[in-house]
């Protein structure tokens, strides 16, 4: 279970037993990189409503969007370390999304669904990877994986 920080106690940390980790190939450009990371971290919140937490609001009440309540991770690898993280992540049962080089040539989310449905899970070209679980599982899933500079 999550240890959440609690009003009284402002000064203890808040520690995570699940982590949020992107893992792109080291190729992409760094257009490329900051597009997949959205998109990739767009699935798990959809879709994973405990990584979410509540809205924020201002010093003057101005409300804002509930955005991630813990940090994601960036990562990078060669091809072979992300195919091989994506086996991992499947095996496992994980939470993921992917993105692959397909999804670049098309501009919106019938034509990314067509894409990625078109490619057999062994075809898939990826370029990157989210995935949500307990902490071990995704540090296993990112075996060989760097952080991301």
């Amino acid at each position: 279970m999550n240890t959440e920080q609690r009003p009284d106690t402002p000064a203890e940390p808040i520690r995570f037993d699940t982590k949020i980790a992107v893992l792109l190939r080291e190729d992409l450009e760094p257009w490329q990189r900051l597009n997949v990371t959205a998109f990739l971290v767009s699935g798990l919140g959809s879709q994973v409503p405990e990584v979410i937490g509540a809205p924020y609001e201002d010093a003057d009440g101005v409300s804002y969007l509930p955005m991630f309540r813990q940090p994601v991770l960036v990562f990078e690898g060669t091809k072979e370390i992300l195919t091989a993280a994506h086996g991992r992540a499947l095996t496992r049962a994980l939470p993921c999304a992917v993105f692959t080089s397909d999804l670049f040539a098309t501009g919106n989310d019938r034509d990314n669904r067509a894409a990625v449905r078109a490619v057999t899970t062994a075809g898939l070209d990826l370029v990157g990877l989210a995935v949500y679980g307990p902490r071990n599982g995704v540090g296993k899933v990112l075996k060989g994986a760097r952080m991301h500079p």
